[in-house]
């Protein structure tokens, strides 16, 4: 076996490009992956900024490939060796079998994707059965996988709100019992007012990777125990936040990454998604494009496609 694999190759903060790069050795930890398809997600856009592990590495987070023999999703290693290349090194403890009849894109929707939609609503705001759940930002891959999460967990209201009408459309088909189009004149008000129409007056948990103006409106809305689960911050960094208001409801704000949930958790929340998916209940569309257009993906994942992107590293 060559000791050089083919890779989207980090030489600089950046964009990556399509090269080649040693391939990981057999005394660094992980475990070793023959890697079919790896995913692109906002983190690595984020992650390849940054130092890190210097350069030249290969970035990519998550990605399926066989391990021990067996098709596995996992994740990378934090290091030179990321999933964006033909092998890669995953962490023992988030390499989770792929069950026959789930594809290769879907086991990666599911994982960063799916799983912070599935643990944003279980291991972090505790969803009841019968609850309304607004997502916030459901036009993109999380909130897409959320709406329709809520529904099969037990929600008895779901809300979508986005900027996009055709996909809000889209969602109404996909579990959302109401849509809220968010338009760029919003205040905090004129949006609470149409969160609080959507909810009929109980709001109980919001799922929120957008912050800004629609998660303070969310929060305007939300009702006695009312809980917002914070996962991002595509429509801004920061806003003014006078809580006041939230005083009276008990309302909360809950922090929500990939480190919270205990590793057991997460392992059974990937298996409970890829049954979700094979019993039809999960749709989100998706699209595998060449490794050596790495840097076109790239592109297109920081316009905030409503796709799910994945890198074939076979051609």
């Amino acid at each position: 076996m060559s000791a050089q694999m083919n890779a989207a190759r980090l030489d600089a903060a950046g964009t990556p490009v399509f090269g080649t790069i040693d391939r990981p050795t057999a005394e660094l930890p992980g475990v070793p992956v023959e890697v079919s398809l790896a995913g692109v997600n906002p983190i690595d856009i984020f992650l390849a900024t940054q130092p890190g592990a210097g350069f030249p590495r290969v970035p990519g987070s998550e990605g399926v490939g066989l391990a021990n023999g067996a098709r596995h999703y996992f994740s990378a290693v934090p290091g030179r060796f990321g999933s964006m290349a033909e092998a890669s090194l995953a962490q023992p403890e988030r390499l989770y079998p792929v069950p026959d009849g789930v594809s290769d894109e879907t086991a990666i929707t599911l994982g960063i994707g799916g799983l912070t939609a599935y643990l944003s609503l279980t291991d972090s705001a505790a969803l009841q059965k019968g609850e309304t759940v607004l997502v916030l930002g459901a036009s993109g891959v999380v909130g897409a996988l959320a709406v329709q999460l809520a529904k099969h967990l037990g929600a008895g209201r779901v809300i979508a709100a986005a900027r996009n009408a055709d996909r809000l459309a889209e969602l109404a088909g996909l579990g959302a019992d109401e849509t809220v189009r968010i338009l760029d004149e919003d205040t905090p008000q004129s949006l609470a007012e149409r969160f609080r129409a959507a909810s009929g007056g109980k709001l109980d948990v919001i799922i929120d990777p957008v912050w800004s103006v629609p998660a303070v409106a969310a929060l305007m809305a939300a009702t006695r125990g009312g809980r917002l689960v914070q996962l991002g911050h595509s429509a801004g960094l920061s806003v003014p936040l006078a809580p006041a208001f939230m005083r009276g409801t008990g309302a909360a704000i809950l922090g929500y990454s990939s480190s919270i949930a205990a590793p057991e958790v997460r392992r059974a929340a990937y298996a409970s998604l890829c049954d979700h998916a094979l019993a039809g209940d999960l749709r989100q569309a998706t699209e595998i494009v060449a490794l050596s257009s790495v840097a076109e993906a790239w592109d297109r994942q920081k316009a905030s496609p409503h796709v799910k992107l994945c890198l074939d590293v076979r051609r």
